[in-house]
């Protein structure tokens, strides 16, 4: 990754910035994308702290223009465009009766629309040299919904259908350029202290909390192998197959636990600012609340890392003990 000319929207706070920390250490050039100011700056530094070159873009996700116009700048500052990486995101804690028109807007403008017209900013750059890496940032919500996030859910599953088609399209057309998509568990990020909520108690994140290293040593390790399809941490693949074999059941899990699974005990500011149309003042950084429960670390990222060893070692192993019960009879 040394030199090579990454892009990262949403890059700013939270797994966005967790990632651009991992390109960092391998010495990539990086375009940090996001739309508030202060964070950039910090993202930036730390970037450059680690040993990478960083440059920062402020940027709306859900205006295609500024995602071309940020394709540019990459072009123009760092070099052709080697990975870009769709990771900005917004939500709404909220149950949908009571959502306006405007946040539904909003959050599929930035969630959904973000990552369209970024990897579509990135493909038309990558084309005309016919190689390249895009990544999407998706989540086991693009397999199953949950309470209080229809908006966030919907443009997650919305991403899948995207990807699909998309890639489908690039294998048809002989074009080489990686498309993956990387889904995520509920992580530790800022999004939980400045995300709009129409509740009284502190949101947090559902089920096993990762810190958001783990998510970006996933997307690392996707964007050097160019593999399909990730799915970060072990309750992810829970979700998914859950919902595919036992559907009906999440619903009713997910009505008894879902609303109450994301609600602390701790009373929100009535006051406070979110990120859903302008971007929070001062650092951010990359770690929410939730340093205390969540996870660094993943068995089940190393074990598949790590699959093809295992299984060799597994083969001989086993391949072993049949030659000697074989032999010694």
């Amino acid at each position: 990754m040394k030199n090579k000319t990454v892009v990262i929207t949403g890059a700013s706070a939270g797994v966005g910035r967790a990632i651009a920390k991992e390109f960092a250490k391998k010495g990539a050039k990086i375009l940090l994308i996001a739309r508030g100011r202060d964070s950039l700056e910090g993202a930036k530094r730390e970037v450059e702290d680690l040993g990478g070159k960083a440059w920062i873009y402020e940027a709306d996700v859900a205006k295609a223009d500024q995602m071309n116009a940020a394709a540019d700048f990459a072009e123009e500052n760092l070099g052709p465009i080697d990975i870009w990486i769709n990771n900005a995101m917004v939500s709404v804690f909220s149950k949908a009766i009571d959502m306006t028109p405007d946040e539904y807007q909003r959050v599929t403008d930035v969630t959904y629309l973000g990552q369209v017209y970024g990897t579509l900013a990135a493909l038309h750059k990558m084309k005309e040299r016919n190689r390249g890496k895009i990544i999407l940032i998706g989540s086991a919500l693009s397999y199953r919904g949950i309470p209080l996030q229809s908006a966030y859910c919907a443009s997650k599953h919305a991403i899948q259908g995207f990807f699909e088609s998309l890639r489908s399209e690039l294998l048809h057309d002989n074009i080489n350029v990686d498309l993956s998509i990387v889904h995520l568990p509920a992580m530790n990020t800022t999004q939980f202290g400045w995300v709009k909520t129409r509740f009284d108690k502190k949101p947090k994140p559902m089920g096993k909390i990762f810190q958001p290293e783990v998510a970006a040593r996933a997307v690392l390790e996707v964007a050097e192998s160019g593999e399909r399809l990730r799915m970060v941490g072990f309750s992810t693949v829970q979700t998914v197959w859950g919902n595919k074999l036992v559907p009906e059941y999440l619903d009713h899990f997910m009505a008894k636990n879902g609303i109450s699974g994301q609600l602390t005990d701790k009373q929100e500011e009535p006051d406070r600012q979110n990120n859903l149309y302008e971007p929070v003042p001062g650092d951010q950084g990359s770690h929410g609340e939730f340093d205390d429960q969540a996870k660094n670390y993943s068995v089940y990222d190393k074990i598949y890392e790590n699959r093809k060893t295992i299984a060799l070692v597994g083969g001989t192993l086993l391949g072993t003990a049949f030659m000697q019960l074989f032999f010694s009879k």
